[in-house]
C-alpha cells in the first residue's frame, strides 16, 4: 500500500487570514493521523505565509506517523530541518514568492550543492527525496546526489488525465522503472486528488508515498475530512 501524508498548508492559510488559532492547525494534524493519515507534510516558506516556522517546532511533538517537511534548502530552512529533525526531508526549488511549486529540480546543474545539502541531512538521520520531473536525465542525476528519494512532480500528468489523456502518465512510468533500477525509493505530489489518485498509483511501480494537501483539503470541506482521508486510503490500497 503507498502511504498517504497530508499536506496542511491550506489549514495554516484558513488560520492566518482571521489571526488567531482557528482552525487549530496542531488539532488537524492529529486528528489526521487519527482518522488513518500515515504522514504530515508541510512546506514553511521565507515569507511564512502559510506555514510558519514555528509551526514546524509545535509539529514536531504532534506527528507520530511520519513527518515531512517541504522546501527550498536555504540557509534558514536547512536549520530549521537539523533542528526539528523530521523523518524526511523533501528538497523542492521554490523561487522566493512562488504562489505553489512549479517544476523539479535540474538535478545535474545543481548536483554538488544537492550532494552537499543531502549529506547533511543524512548525517543526521533525516531521510532525503529531491522534487524532480519526470524526465530520466533528473532521475539519474538524482541518484548521483546520493538522496534516497525523489518526488515525482504530477502537475502535467494532472492536467492531461483532466483533458482525458491517460498517456499523460507514460513518462511517470518510465522515470519510475529507471528510479527503481537505480535504488531510488519514488515518492509523488502535486495536483493528485481523489479523481486522479487509483490510476496514478496503479499505474507507477514501487510507489511509496503521495503528499496531497491542497485538493484533500478542498474535498473535505465538501465530504468531510475522516471521510476524505479514508476515501484516499481506499484508493491507495
Amino acid at each position: 500500500m503507498t502511504k498517504l501524508s497530508v499536506n496542511i498548508n491550506k489549514i495554516a492559510t484558513l488560520r492566518n487570514a482571521r489571526g488567531g488559532n482557528v482552525p487549530d492547525l496542531l488539532k488537524v494534524a492529529t486528528d489526521i493521523q487519527n482518522f488513518g493519515g500515515q504522514g504530515i507534510t508541510i512546506h514553511p516558506r521565507p515569507d511564512e505565509r502559510h506555514i510558519r516556522y514555528q509551526d514546524a517546532r509545535d509539529l514536531k511533538a504532534i506527528v507520530h506517523t511520519e513527518y515531512n517537511i517541504e522546501g527550498n534548502p536555504q540557509h534558514n530552512f536547512i536549520d530549521l530541518v537539523l533542528e526539528c529533525k523530521p523523518d524526511q526531508v523533501t528538497l523542492v526549488p521554490d523561487a522566493i514568492g512562488a504562489i505553489t511549486s512549479s517544476a523539479g529540480w535540474d538535478t545535474n546543474k545543481n548536483q554538488s550543492y544537492l550532494s552537499e545539502v543531502i549529506q547533511e541531512f543524512q548525517r543526521n538521520g533525516i531521510r532525503t527525496s529531491i522534487f524532480v520531473d519526470p524526465v530520466l536525465e533528473m532521475i539519474e542525476g538524482a541518484q548521483k546526489t546520493g538522496t534516497d528519494r525523489v518526488e515525482l512532480y504530477t502537475e502535467s500528468f494532472a492536467h492531461e488525465y483532466a483533458l482525458g489523456n491517460k498517456n499523460g502518465i507514460d513518462s511517470y512510468i518510465k522515470a519510475a522503472e529507471l528510479a527503481n533500477e537505480l535504488g531510488l525509493g519514488i515518492n509523488a505530489g502535486h495536483d493528485l486528488s481523489l479523481d486522479n489518485i487509483q490510476f496514478f498509483k496503479q499505474n507507477i511501480p514501487g510507489l511509496l508515498e503521495v503528499s496531497i494537501g491542497h485538493a484533500l483539503i478542498a474535498e473535505a470541506l465538501y465530504l468531510g475530512l475522516d471521510n476524505v482521508v479514508n476515501m484516499y486510503l481506499n484508493k491507495l490500497k
